[in-house]
């Protein structure tokens, strides 16, 4: 198993379970935001769909996972770059979608700018999602 699985798992206090390993394996290998579907369709020989819909609840009500919503309506998910509690994530950086291959990339160092909202409203989570054209699809495209 990757150390940084079993670091992640033990650093939460998970118990260590084959899907949440796999899950887990998947995000680490893939580097930019998933839909449930892309891990049921990675994991879909090993694990049921309402396994993995548990492991990746679990996931963002621990910190580990956080949600990203994209132009479509659908819910992705992400792995927390940073320090993130059960009840409290910081994720105020943009995400960005490529029309072109289809990711979903959190860009951490693009923080979301300041919104001031009338009085009366209090903020919970703020989302902000780019699209356009990525570096590797914009380096494809220049070819």
């Amino acid at each position: 198993m990757n150390t940084a699985i079993k670091q992640t798992l033990d650093d939460f206090h998970l118990r260590h379970t084959s899907c949440r390993e796999e899950v887990l394996d998947t995000f680490f290998t893939a580097n930019y935001a998933l839909a449930h579907h892309d891990i049921e369709e990675s994991l879909k020989d090993d694990f049921d769909r309402v396994t993995i819909y548990r492991t990746l609840k679990t996931f963002v009500d621990k910190g580990i996972l956080h949600k990203v919503l994209d132009d479509e309506g659908g819910l992705k998910y992400a792995l927390c770059r940073e320090a993130c509690a059960h009840d409290h994530h910081h994720h105020d950086h943009v995400h960005f979608k490529c029309e072109t291959c289809g990711q979903t990339t959190c860009l951490e160092n693009t923080l979301i700018p300041a919104v001031n909202l009338p009085s009366g409203y209090s903020r919970k989570e703020t989302n902000l999602l780019i699209q356009g054209v990525c570096s590797l699809c914009n380096k494809n495209i220049a070819r």
